[in-house]
Parts: C-alpha cells; structure tokens; sequence
C-alpha cells in the first residue's frame, strides 16, 4: 500500500508534470513574472469555468475575502454575519477592517451557516452576510440572497473550500458556487481542490463597477501607473502559480468526481456503526466536492480514536476544535455560549480523514477497518 497523506500532491503532479514544467520553464525564459500571460490566461479560463464576468486573482484566500470587503466599501462598526465554525481567516478580515464581526450557528446535517441564526442576528447595523461553503458543501444560497434581499444586504460568499461545486437553486438553475452573491472569494492553497504550489487566491463578480474597484485595490489603487485612485495593497497572483492552475483547472470536475466516488466509499464502510455520523451528500449530485471528509464520532472517542490514527501512520485532524466565540482574539460579551450549541457539539466531535484526488482502494480499505476496530 502506497504511503498514507492527508494530501497527496506529489501523486497528483506526477500526472501534469510535463505541462507544469513546461509552463514555468516559459515564465523563466520569458520573466514575466508578475501579471504575465499566465496570469491573464488563467483569469479567462476561470471566467468560463464559473461563468462568471470577473475574476480578478490575487496573492491569497484571506486577502481575495479583505479585498472584497474593501470593494463594497464597508465602514468600521458595519456589522457583518459568518458562521462560528469555520476557520479564522473568515472572520479574521472583518476585524481587521475595523468592522464587527456577528457569529452566529450552523446547521447540524451540513455543518454551514443556519439560516434562522442569521435571521436572529440580524440589527440595523448589518450589512453584510459571509457563508462559508464548508468543506465543500454549498450553503443554501436561495436562502441567504432571500434574506439579503430583504434587509439590503451585501453576500460575500466565502468559496476557499468549494470551488467547482454547483448549487442548485429552487427553480432547478444550477449556478458555480462564489458567484451567487455580490461577490465571491476563494484560495488556491496548495491542499485545496484547486490549489498552486504557494499561495494564490481570487475574488469574483458579476458587477462591472465592483469589478473596476476591486482590480484597482489589488494593485495599490492603480488603474494607471502612479496614479492612486483607491486606498489599496498589494496582493497578485503571479505567473508560477498560475501555470499550476491553468494546468489543473480543466481536470477541477475530474477531481470532484474522484473526491465524491472517495466519500461514497468512507460512507459505505461506515453505515454499519451508529457512533459515526458521515457526511450527507447526493453521489450523483455536484453541490459537495469534498474539500474535507469531515465526520463524527458521536460515543466519546473522538480524541482516543485521533491518537489511535496517528498511531498506525493514518493522517487525519480536527477541523475545528475550538469555536471562534470563545478565542481570544474574538471572544465578545455579545456572545452567549448557549447560542453556539451546534458548533460547540461539532468541535467535540468532528474528525477529517484523508481526502485526495489519489485515494486508492486498499488506502481506504486500511482507514475505514482500522477506525472501525476501535470504534
């Protein structure tokens, strides 16, 4: 059996090694290392992909969520809505925008934002919601534009977990998820579905005007050179890592695919245990491209089972076990342990194994006997 990660990158490049070399080998003898070709192409292949009118790259997921919010020009004391179980990058921007950040619960059966939480959340002081498509699965868009609609709300969909995955609206409208609301954000980390070998993220919209704002913050305010028209940074994608994602761009649907039929296998095995609780999802459907396989274990053993993997060489982790509400950096006297029941039961409970596009059989044959035997 081929050695156990809970991401195998290097099996993944051994597969578009030629074009990868290839490509940076170009940006090398070109020195276009910064906004090159590369950068361009990939832009426009990502448009089409998401069907999308902008995608503007940038440095990183956290910046993509920064710039966004820059972008719809929220103001310091501007209330913005996210989910406590996530992880910190999505709240971390609201702080350090000067803007006040809301927790608020998830749902149990999808682990993403409730929509009744929001709906308690929301004061006169809201402005915008950010859900989160945990691990993968889409959040119930229909619901949240509904609420948005309702209260003049900015969505900022925060997509650094679920690209490529589809959400399918009431009407039957199957949409890319990060494009449904005003603007979307996501990373290309190197374990993400789709990710580089650094960091690289992305922010995109169908808004020509935020459009405009956004490409011009992403490059300190400069539509022309020296010429500052908006307070900025400085955050690109550059030309290396956009060969990686030209390269790995068409062959997103592919590792879906390859991501869903791994889920399937871990959900089957363990049907047969009622201490687990598997992730619910649709095989056949495409609103979950598994990010993460994030299960439960319901008896208590959670954290003997995590010492138990690590033990026998089995990669796994906890994604995440403390709540935002109670971390130091955000702890708030607005907050109400009683409010969070269904994140603080997930962080005691949850556990992710491995998850890549080159699982093989025997691989999860060995995980899924291994933690049944000691479950």
């Amino acid at each position: 059996m081929k050695k156990l990660q809970m991401v195998d990158l290097k099996s993944q490049y051994e597969h578009i090694k030629e074009e990868i070399n290839a490509g940076i080998q170009e940006v090398l003898d070109t020195t276009t290392y910064i906004n090159g070709p590369k950068v361009h192409e990939f832009q426009k292949s990502l448009e089409q992909y998401l069907g999308v009118k902008h995608v503007i790259p940038c440095a990183n997921g956290t910046d993509a969520l920064q710039i966004a919010m820059m972008g719809l020009g929220l103001k310091p004391g501007d209330e913005v809505i996210t989910a406590d179980f996530t992880f910190a990058a999505t709240v971390e921007v609201v702080a350090l925008l000067g803007l006040t950040p809301v927790l608020v619960d998830v749902e149990e059966d999808t682990m993403n934002i409730s929509i009744n939480a929001i709906k308690k959340a929301i004061t006169a002081k809201t402005k915008a919601i950010v859900p989160v498509h945990l691990f993968g699965r889409a959040a119930n868009m229909d619901a949240i534009m509904d609420l948005a609609k309702e209260h003049n709300l900015f969505v900022i969909e925060d997509n650094a977990q679920a690209i490529g995955a589809n959400y399918t609206s009431a009407n039957g409208t199957k949409t890319k998820v990060g494009t449904i609301g005003h603007v979307g954000a996501t990373s290309f980390f190197p374990s993400k579905n789709l990710g580089c070998y650094g960091d690289g993220g992305a922010i995109f919209t169908n808004d020509d005007a935020l459009a405009h704002t956004l490409r011009g913050i992403v490059n300190h305010g400069m539509y022309e050179r020296y010429h500052h028209d908006v307070v900025g940074v400085n955050s690109r994608l550059d030309s290396i890592q956009a060969v990686v994602l030209n390269a790995k761009l068409p062959k997103l649907d592919t590792y879906g695919q390859a991501r869903r039929k791994a889920a399937k296998a871990y959900n089957d095995a363990f049907s047969v245990n009622e201490n687990i609780i598997t992730p619910a999802f649709d095989f056949e459907g495409d609103d979950h491209v598994f990010h993460q396989y994030v299960m439960r274990i319901t008896n208590g053993k959670r954290d003997a089972l995590l010492a138990h993997l690590q033990e026998k060489g089995i990669p796994c982790a906890i994604y995440y076990p403390i709540p935002l509400h109670v971390q130091k950096a955000y702890a708030d006297v607005r907050y109400n342990d009683a409010d969070f029941p269904i994140t603080n039961k997930l962080c005691a409970e949850v556990i992710a194994l491995p998850m890549h596009t080159e699982l093989e059989k025997d691989q999860i044959d060995f995980i899924t006997t291994t933690i049944l035997n000691f479950v």
